[in-house]
C-alpha cells in the first residue's frame, strides 16, 4: 500500500511543479514563495486548532496533530529552515530556466540521497545502486550539452546552479526526513508526521515574513512586479496534498524512505509532459533521451535498494 501512495504523492508533485513554473513566469518570487507558505499554513492550521484539548474532534485520525514542546518543535524548525532555503534557490532557477531542464536536474536528487547517505551513514553501495548513479552523472552531462542549444551553458549558468544547489539541500531535507520519522530503536527520532508537516509550514511563514519586510517590500518597484495568478493557490494545494501522502506512505509498515524518494522524483514524467504539451519548450527530442537516462538511473537505484 505505501508503494501506491508514494506513486500518488509522484503524480500530484509533477503538478506542483507545474504550477509553480506558471506562476513565476514573468513574476517576483518572493511574494509567491511567501504566498505558497500563507495558503500550505492555512490548510494545515485547523488542523492544528481542532487538535488541541484532550477531547479533540481529530484525536485518532489521520489529522490529528499531538502536543508538542520545544524538544519536538526545534527539529521541525531546522527542517523548516532547509526546505525553505531549498525551495528559494529552486523558485530563482525555476523562473528562468525550462522547465524540461529544471524537472531531470531535480530528479537526480535520489542519487545525491544514496552519497549522502554513503557519507553521512556509512552505508555502502550494491552494483545496481553504482550503475544508478553513474547514468545520472552521464545524463547530467547530457542534459548540459542539450541547455546549450538553448544558450544555456551549465558551466557559467548561475540558475542552474541555483536548481542544482536546490536539489542538494532537497536530499539533506530527505536525509533528514529519515531521521525525524525513524523509530527510536532504528536511530532515527520518532516523530508524529502531522507535527512536522503542519508545523514546518508555519514556521516557514514566520521565516518568508520576514523575508518580504527585509528584503522584498522595500526594494519592490526596483524589481519584477508580482502579479497575482490563481495557480499561486494550486502550487500550496498540491504541493500539501503531496506531501502529506508521502509523510503517510512513510508511517506505514514496511515503507522504505529509499524506495519512496526515488518513486517521488518519477514526478518529473508528469512536469515534462505539461512543458511539452502546454508551455511548448524546446529540443524536447533530445531532453527526453536525458530524461530516459534519468529514469533508467532511477530504476537502478530501485532495485538496488530492495
Amino acid at each position: 500500500m505505501w508503494l501506491a501512495f508514494a506513486f500518488l504523492s509522484a503524480l500530484l508533485l509533477g503538478f506542483y511543479d507545474v504550477f509553480k513554473k506558471q506562476s513565476l513566469k514573468n513574476n517576483a518570487v518572493i511574494p509567491v514563495l511567501f504566498l505558497n507558505t500563507l495558503f500550505s499554513s492555512l490548510i494545515f492550521l485547523p488542523f492544528i486548532l481542532l487538535s488541541i484539548g484532550n477531547e479533540s474532534l481529530l484525536a485518532g485520525s489521520q489529522f490529528y496533530v499531538p502536543d508538542a514542546g520545544w524538544e519536538v518543535h526545534q527539529y521541525v524548525l531546522l527542517k523548516s529552515f532547509i526546505v525553505l532555503s531549498s525551495w528559494t534557490f529552486g523558485y530563482f532557477g525555476m523562473k528562468h530556466l525550462p522547465l524540461t531542464i529544471v524537472g531531470p536536474i531535480n530528479a537526480t536528487r535520489p542519487v545525491m540521497v544514496l552519497v549522502g547517505a554513503l557519507l553521512v551513514f556509512g552505508e555502502r553501495l550494491n552494483l545496481y545502486q553504482w550503475i544508478g548513479v553513474i547514468l545520472a552523472i552521464v545524463s547530467f552531462f547530457m542534459l548540459s550539452r542539450s541547455g546549450k542549444r538553448e544558450g544555456i551553458d551549465f558551466k557559467h549558468d548561475k540558475w542552474i546552479y541555483f536548481v542544482v544547489l536546490a536539489s542538494m539541500l532537497g536530499a539533506v531535507s530527505g536525509l533528514y526526513d529519515k531521521y525525524l520519522m525513524a523509530p527510536v530503536s532504528e536511530g532515527g527520532l520518532g516523530l508524529n508526521r502531522m507535527i512536522v508537516q503542519s508545523w514546518y509550514n508555519i514556521y516557514q511563514l514566520g521565516m518568508m515574513g520576514v523575508v518580504m519586510l527585509v528584503l522584498w517590500y522595500p526594494y519592490r518597484k526596483q524589481t519584477t512586479p508580482f502579479r497575482w495568478h490563481w495557480s499561486i493557490i494550486l502550487i500550496s494545494v498540491f504541493l500539501s496534498a503531496a506531501d502529506f501522502v508521502y509523510f503517510y506512505s512513510l508511517s506505514l509498515d514496511g515503507a522504505l524512505i529509499s524506495v519512496v524518494s526515488m518513486i517521488r522524483r518519477g514526478s518529473v514524467i508528469v512536469s515534462f509532459l505539461c512543458g511539452a504539451l502546454f508551455l511548448h519548450e524546446k529540443n524536447l527530442t533530445r531532453k527526453a533521451i536525458d530524461l530516459l537516462l534519468v529514469l533508467i538511473g532511477m530504476f537502478f537505484l530501485y532495485i538496488g535498494s530492495k
